[in-house]
């Protein structure tokens, strides 16, 4: 009901609502002292006035008052009536502003750096899942080690050896909720330990740069050419952040006299080399390229990650670390830990059973047919662009002519199609001229879906 009441000079609107009298008169009196309709040491009528001004007992006036006196919002005191108590009134709360449409799913997504999620081991992955939860102690959900389940560490150390060539042992093991997370512990570290400059590769992702920025790190373009990142003239810095096996998103190697040269000026400088191995698993016209780190154990990080080979959604990565930096990395990993324990045990369990390497060779044969059908539509439909970086990975860089990114770019989207162009990863102070081009990721479709994202990829193209 809504009632206008006059009383000792007191004129006030009040609305109650509820299922009850006393609770909509209570909830309406509290809601006017929030809101600062009631000031404070403001003076109330009495009970019997209220009462028969509403035209409601008394006691549930007195009642209500009683409730709003405990709460703090009203004093009583003999002789002064009930008033309004003289306490901070926190401000209204605002309405949140509207969140944004989102922006709508594009019809065929080729960008890069997502696998494909349909084909994730859901069956493997729970019988992982099972066998790990139940031979776990019951220890094994407390808080634990920072630098990640032991079962983890070492199978990943075991795994690293064999395929990537990384020389550890599962002490410098420390798992990582994504290489970004294992990326600002690393900044925060080297911050803390006074540095100032991050050499960063001429093309790579703007997010990793934003990290380092966040931290407080200057980053410092490296030039590129035809071999990869130039590591031969390496300015004033205290770190480098490289991915060697597969530059991001040019697709080159890194030449092994660079990868000399890297680890080279790491031992002269006590510099530290960061090895982002992002999609070191898939190799498809040449060799595996080992890991930089096994040029160099004691100066090399190497980072890897769960998010390609099964799925980002995961949230595991790994650091492989210097001994020398263990101790520091834990502490600072400490109090940003999002680990979690029942999924860093079936990753073990995933990787010591074989599971792991089964889902790798048919993932890469996956992929490598689906490159191998982006190869032979270009060779037919868009004879003019050339496809590079294709030996590995799950993206190609297609070169476009001089000029005409954008207008692709605009082209692409008219047909619903997520692509993103090469200009989106270079560095702004680069001192390698810009090329027009796209980054065409193609892990992320479908199997089904793939045919009808090359169909309209061709269409935008020159």
């Amino acid at each position: 009901m809504a009632e206008t009441w006059a009383t000792s000079g007191l004129d006030l609107h009040v609305e109650t609502t509820g299922p009850g009298v006393r609770r909509g008169l209570t909830d309406a009196l509290r809601e006017a002292v929030r809101t600062g309709r009631l000031a404070p040491g403001t003076r109330l009528p009495s009970s019997r006035a209220l009462a028969a001004d509403l035209g409601i007992a008394r006691n549930t006036v007195a009642d209500a008052y009683a409730d709003l006196v405990a709460e703090g919002w009203l004093t009583a005191r003999q002789g002064s009536g009930t008033r309004v108590a003289d306490r901070a009134v926190p401000p209204a709360p605002r309405t949140p502003p509207r969140a944004p449409h989102p922006r709508p799913r594009p019809l065929h997504d080729l960008t890069p750096g997502t696998p494909e999620l349909a084909s994730f081991p859901r069956a493997e992955w729970l019988k992982a899942a099972r066998r790990a939860l139940a031979v776990a102690p019951h220890d094994v959900l407390g808080y634990g080690d920072p630098r990640g389940r032991p079962e983890l560490r070492a199978a990943l150390a075991g795994h690293l050896a064999r395929v990537r060539g990384v020389r550890t042992d599962p002490d410098c093991v420390v798992i990582c909720s994504g290489f970004a997370h294992g990326l600002r512990i690393l900044a925060q570290l080297l911050r803390a330990r006074g540095a100032a400059t991050v050499a960063v590769e001429s093309y790579g992702l703007p997010e990793h740069r934003a990290l380092l920025t966040e931290a407080g790190l200057e980053t410092c373009p490296l030039p590129l050419d035809d071999r990869g990142t130039d590591t031969t003239r390496m300015p004033d810095a205290a770190a480098v952040l490289l991915t060697p096996a597969h530059q991001f998103p040019t697709g080159l190697p890194l030449h092994p006299e660079r990868r000399a040269a890297v680890t080279d000026w790491a031992r002269r400088t006590g510099g530290l080399v960061l090895e982002d191995d992002y999609d070191g698993e898939f190799r498809y016209d040449r060799q595996p390229v080992g890991a930089l780190q096994g040029l160099d154990p004691d100066h090399v990080v190497y980072l890897g990650t769960a998010s390609k080979a099964l799925a980002p959604g995961l949230r595991l990565a790994w650091m492989v670390l210097p001994p020398s930096l263990v101790k520091e990395a834990a502490a600072v990993k400490g109090g940003h830990d999002t680990c979690g324990v029942l999924d860093q045990l079936t990753l073990a369990e995933f990787l010591t059973s074989g599971a792991y390497d089964r889902h790798v060779r048919a993932c890469r044969l996956r992929y490598r047919r689906r490159r191998d059908a982006l190869v032979a539509a270009l060779a037919d439909r868009a004879p003019g662009v050339e496809a590079t970086g294709i030996a590995a990975g799950l993206h190609a860089v297609l070169r476009l002519p001089p000029g005409t990114e954008q207008a692709v770019l605009r082209a692409a989207a008219r047909q619903g199609l997520s692509v993103c162009g090469l200009s989106r990863f270079r560095h702004e102070r680069a001192a390698v001229p810009p090329v027009d081009a796209l980054v065409v990721g193609y892990g992320t479709p479908p199997d089904h879906a793939w045919a009808a994202a090359l169909d309209a990829l061709c269409r935008v193209l020159p």
